[in-house]
């Protein structure tokens, strides 16, 4: 059973950072501008985090996806996650009101825009997610074999 809930983790954590990325990764200028507007880095590394994650985030989700490395990726994704949760935190904190650029987009929006309690929200789950394929990274359909167990489809000879 746990290897099912791990595969569901594995999927919709991946999927979401995939799509994360690949909302962004055409568009680096508007994914610099996002982490701009959060005010939180040095000038001389806005653009570098703004257009790097973008890969990053793909990165991890096809990882997760094909499940190739899942503790790691869920460990890249959890770290992820609680970055996010506390810039948004620290926006809403701030009283900047930002769209969060998570799936594309950000920069300023119009007071009483923002949805910061449903991003730390969702990021939330997402963590959760993270935690639970770090103690349980071994799911099916999985391109790495449960450890000392023959491959799903062998036969024993």
């Amino acid at each position: 059973m746990k290897s099912w809930v791990s595969l569901v983790a594995r999927l919709v954590l991946g999927s979401v950072m995939l799509v994360a990325g690949a909302l962004k990764v055409t568009d680096p200028e508007t994914a610099a501008q996002a982490v701009r507007a959060y005010e939180l880095l040095p000038s001389s590394l806005v653009e570098p985090v703004g257009w790097g994650l973008p890969f990053l985030e793909i990165a991890i989700g096809l990882l997760l996806i094909i499940g190739f490395g899942v503790r790691a990726s869920a460990a890249a994704a959890g770290v992820l996650m609680v970055v996010f949760i506390a810039a948004v935190a620290s926006a809403w904190a701030r009283g900047l009101s930002i769209d969060c650029g998570c799936f594309g987009g950000g920069g300023q929006v119009a007071p009483g825009q923002t949805k910061y309690l449903q991003e730390i929200l969702r990021d939330a789950g997402l963590l959760v997610l993270a935690g639970w394929l770090w103690f349980n990274p071994v799911s099916k359909f999985a391109v790495v074999a449960e450890p000392n167990k023959e491959p799903q489809g062998a036969t024993a000879s």
